[in-house]
């Protein structure tokens, strides 16, 4: 395989594929497809299919990384565990969970190694808890591990500390403990700990992590590490038994669900964009993002999904958490938060190469002082749905909510940086229908008795931003809406004003032709006119052109397009931020929650058109 041919391991989501040799590393860099993701509700650890443990902040998501090799190869920190000779590889999750299970295959001998951030009894443990089980299943396979902390993008220096209960890896403020079961012997080194062991059949070897920062370290007792793989089995079942949808494409709408849950940081009720920072759009361009925050946008489309799997309680957390965060930062909305509730003001680019030496590694976004419009709609979209759901608002809320409308009102007229945060502020279309969205929203719950005020305000200004998007935003000749006002650019994020109800007529189902003439390559689409240079086609885009077409009456299409995107994920039913149209390999942030959040609502969209009769295919459904 060359490096820019994709992995062969593709399988449907969460399933086990053939045994293939595992991706190849480019300068010790895995592919972005070669890696799956556990996580316990507060941090997430990208696994590649050659065994290591690439990407590893303890004790929490937002923390300098202890294990980055994902973007600094050469100091970065791993955790690798594998075999030592030659070996084929398949992977899949356990049924229903986030435990990841991984078969290696070598002459001697087969192992599976089963890996899994742990919960405890009573869900997140106080502690990061990281337990790698490897069950031998024929013949005798030498193992080797290596447990090797990086610098903290460049922050500290690890040390190993020889204590009375064993060597202990510290870093930095962060404290990791190294035990096991029949893990064999090791040898701790100035800076890591490394060891081995030799399989057989029936036999059964563990190794545990266990991590604190800034507070004392709970060495872990090697008879109960086992146990807790199973625990935390048991544990995802019983969310994943929360689950209320069985339409198509099932196995993928759940798996993303279950990635979506790793986003969710339990300390708060955020919901973080994507588990990783700065992992390049494309390869040697400048676009390395961190997505290590909660966006208002993002946390909207979550909650809806999650709405509609019946989860109240990640609904709930989601809903209290934003609102308590912006009556503390507002009056004024920002983008994004902390996923401790601040505000983001400051960025840092430590010195460091980043994946596939495309740099520079971010750490902090920048887009944080931008105006965007969006985002009033996006709040207001989400607490519409809360309410819908059965929930009542509580007076400070509905206050808060009415001045959302309130200012959504007076500024829908500026130009903003738009969805897609650009630096060249412009009266972007979809950030006028961000505006549509919030007053839309507003006069409904204004009529629901949730928030104060008559409403009518806010309907007539929801009208007057209809008809200038109407007059203004539409192009005769490509017929399409267009990027803005004067341009003849198209912006793929006018697919999710179907859904919203503002267009379902034949101007979106000619929009959605200019947008595949333009935007298209294959199934996949790219986010804006002239950007092809620049990225990679944005997965949410594709899944949204896929609920787009449902709601225009294209199911066929529709149907048709989700099943092309569904065989893009990885072998275990992963999405990166984007992928390469020709290659198919991962670019950007991982797992990105956008991308799983589009691949449920398209999914739903598609189900409940057709629930409505809508889904013969035979002609756009009308505007409503």
């Amino acid at each position: 395989m060359t490096d820019t041919e994709s992995p062969s391991t593709s399988t449907s989501p969460g399933g086990q594929g053939d045994a293939v040799r595992p991706s190849p590393r480019t300068d010790g860099y895995a592919t972005l497809r070669s890696y799956a993701a556990i996580g316990d509700g507060r941090t997430v650890a990208l696994v590649s299919d050659d065994g290591a443990i690439d990407w590893l902040p303890l004790p929490d998501l937002t923390a300098p990384p202890v294990f980055a090799r994902l973007l600094d190869a050469g100091h970065g920190g791993m955790i690798e565990l594998r075999p030592v000779a030659e070996f084929t590889v398949s992977r899949r999750y356990l049924s229903n969970t986030n435990v990841l299970e991984t078969t290696f295959r070598t002459a001697e001998g087969e192992v599976t190694v089963t890996d899994a951030l742990v919960t405890g009894i009573a869900g997140r443990l106080p502690w990061a808890e990281l337990v790698r089980r490897v069950d031998g299943i024929s013949g005798q396979v030498p193992m080797t591990w290596n447990i090797a902390p990086g610098t903290t993008f460049n922050g500290a220096s690890p040390w190993v500390s020889l204590t009375t209960n064993g060597p202990v890896i510290k870093i930095g403020g962060v404290q990791i403990g190294v035990t096991g079961v029949e893990h064999g012997a090791f040898e701790p080194g100035e800076q890591s700990i490394a060891g081995g062991f030799t399989t057989g059949v029936g036999s059964r070897h563990v190794l545990a992590l266990s991590a604190t920062k800034d507070e004392p370290l709970r060495i872990l007792t090697p008879d109960l590490v086992d146990a807790a793989i199973d625990r935390t089995v048991d544990n995802w079942n019983y969310w994943s038994r929360e689950f209320s949808y069985d339409g198509d494409w099932a196995d993928a709408v759940q798996r993303s669900a279950l990635a979506l849950k790793l986003l969710i940081y339990s300390p708060t009720g955020s919901i973080a964009a994507a588990a990783t920072t700065s992992v390049p759009e494309r390869i040697g361009g400048p676009k390395n993002y961190d997505y290590r925050f909660a966006w208002v946008r993002d946390l909207a489309y979550t909650v809806h999904a999650l709405l509609r799997f019946g989860l109240r309680e990640e609904t709930h957390a989601a809903v209290s958490w934003i609102l308590t965060t912006i009556r503390q930062h507002g009056p004024e909305l920002e983008i994004f938060y902390t996923l401790d509730g601040e505000v983001c003001r400051d960025t840092d680019m430590p010195d460091i190469p980043g994946w596939r030496n495309t740099g520079p590694v971010s750490v902090g976004n920048a887009a944080h002082d931008q105006l965007q419009l969006g985002v009033y709609g996006d709040l207001l979209d989400v607490m519409l749905a809360y309410v819908k759901d059965g929930n009542v608002l509580d007076d400070q809320t509905g206050t808060l909510l009415a001045s959302v409308a309130d200012r959504a009102s007076d500024n829908w007229m500026k130009r903003d940086a738009g969805m897609w945060e650009l630096e060249d502020d412009q009266h972007y279309t979809t950030s006028k229908l961000g505006c549509w969205q919030a007053l839309n929203c507003a006069v409904e719950l204004s009529e629901l008795g949730q928030i104060p005020g008559d409403g009518r305000r806010w309907a007539q200004e929801r009208d007057r931003i209809r008809d200038w998007v109407r007059e203004n935003c539409w192009s005769d000749s490509l017929k399409a809406y267009v990027w803005y006002p004067g341009s003849e650019m198209l912006d793929a994020s006018i697919l999710l004003h179907a859904p919203s109800g503002f267009d379902r007529s034949e101007r979106m189902s000619t929009t959605i032709d200019a947008l595949i003439r333009e935007l298209g390559d294959g199934p996949l689409l790219y986010r804006y006119s002239g950007v092809e240079a620049e990225e990679g086609t944005f997965v949410a885009c594709a899944f949204w052109l896929a609920g787009a077409l449902a709601c225009v009456g294209r199911v066929d299409e529709a149907k048709a397009q989700m099943d092309e995107l569904i065989g893009l994920a990885n072998d275990v039913g992963l999405y990166s931020e984007m992928i390469d149209a020709t290659t198919h390999e991962f670019l950007g942030n991982l797992p990105q929650g956008l991308s799983h959040l589009a691949l449920i609502n398209a999914a739903i969209t598609i189900e409940e058109v057709q629930g409505n009769g809508q889904g013969d295919g035979s002609k756009p459904a009308s505007r409503q």
